[in-house]
């Protein structure tokens, strides 16, 4: 990433809210169709703030897109000067992360990640980054990734604003991988309570092993390819600021290591977690299956013996005594008793 060696940057922050400059709002413009009411049109505007950014010296711009459609993504390409193949994969929802440096300008996409307590799910939006030396353009896509609180918060420290796009970029790497260190936390805990409950007399189908599997692999998907980037960043850039954000980009780094063993472990927690409700749903299994051949053992006498008696010879054991027929149920009783306390003992039943 290209770095500029001056001391002081102002900024100007673009949103869909309003223009912002030195932390105070300039106007309170909503943007309608792409226009700004009672103002030029949005890319004369667009154009009069990178001038400004370029022009005038120790100066920024800050654009923040969230879900734009093609002709607005186009237009700020256009003013600012961008290929059309990155402003294509910042449309692309699917793209992987990565880190594209370029002369002009370094592209960069990272995936959003929250967790959703009411449903257990790890939800990913997507938000790419397109940082030179006089703009920062970021690009939302998804429900997630708001950045109100990381403006808001450097509007209020000015002494890291002063080093200008790459100090924004940094601030909005580590709130979002301050996500991933909470969804990290809640699938911990998420596995905690699964542990407790295979373990429990009534276990869960292991269907919940496999659910909380696919978000732990949800969220190494994002932390693992980030790590990366955030050492290659920590090492780029003149002397002048490397020294002063190169350890802000490796204390990133150092918290994506972090998220990554995590989920290297609760990976293997899982594993053993699906080994042991497998195991046990066998042995509930083979326990069932034992209890269902016993009663079918036990019902097998009462049929057999009543089997017989409904041949209709002429000659049956007992057919001419009056207490044939109650002698005939006592004995099939006794031997469904008999074979029952057997079942019983041996821990078939």
């Amino acid at each position: 990433m290209r770095q500029r060696a001056s001391a002081v940057f102002t900024t100007i922050v673009i949103r869909g809210l309003g223009v912002y400059r030195d932390g105070a709002r300039l106007d309170d413009a909503v943007y309608v169709r792409g226009e700004l009411p009672g103002t030029p049109g949005l890319a004369e505007h667009l154009q009069e703030l990178a001038r400004i950014a370029t022009r005038e010296g120790q100066t920024f711009a800050w654009v923040g897109l969230s879900h734009p459609t093609k002709v607005e993504l186009d237009l700020v390409g256009k003013v600012f000067g961008l290929d059309p193949l990155y402003l294509d994969d910042a449309m692309n929802a699917h793209q992987p992360t990565k880190l594209d440096p370029r002369d002009e300008y370094d592209f960069l996409v990272m995936k959003i990640l929250t967790y959703v307590e009411s449903t257990s799910d790890v939800e990913t939006g997507q938000l790419s980054v397109f940082i030179g030396d006089s703009y920062i353009i970021t690009v939302r896509l998804g429900p997630l990734g708001d950045l109100d609180d990381v403006r808001r918060d450097l509007e209020g420290r000015p002494e890291v604003l002063r080093f200008g796009p790459p100090a924004v970029l940094h601030a909005i790497m580590d709130h979002i991988v301050d996500g991933y260190l909470a969804v990290a936390d809640e699938i911990n805990t998420d596995i905690q309570i699964l542990e407790e409950d295979i373990f429990s007399p009534r276990p869960s189908n292991p269907e919940a092993v496999y659910r909380l599997k696919r978000e732990n692999l949800e969220l190494r998907r994002a932390a693992v390819p980030l790590t990366q980037v955030a050492e290659d960043l920590a090492k780029m850039g003149p002397s002048a600021l490397a020294n002063v954000l190169g350890p802000l980009f490796s204390d990133v780094s150092d918290h994506l290591m972090r998220v990554r063993e995590n989920t290297e472990t609760n990976d293997n927690l899982l594993m053993a977690l699906l080994m042991a409700a497998t195991a046990r749903q066998d042995l509930q299994q083979n326990a069932d299956m034992r209890r269902i051949s016993a009663w079918v053992a036990i019902a097998a006498v009462p049929t057999m013996i009543a089997g017989v008696y409904g041949m209709n010879f002429e000659h049956m054991p007992e057919l001419s005594s009056q207490f044939g027929y109650p002698m005939v149920l006592l004995l099939m009783a006794t031997i469904c008793f008999s074979m029952y306390r057997a079942f019983k003992r041996s821990g078939w039943l």
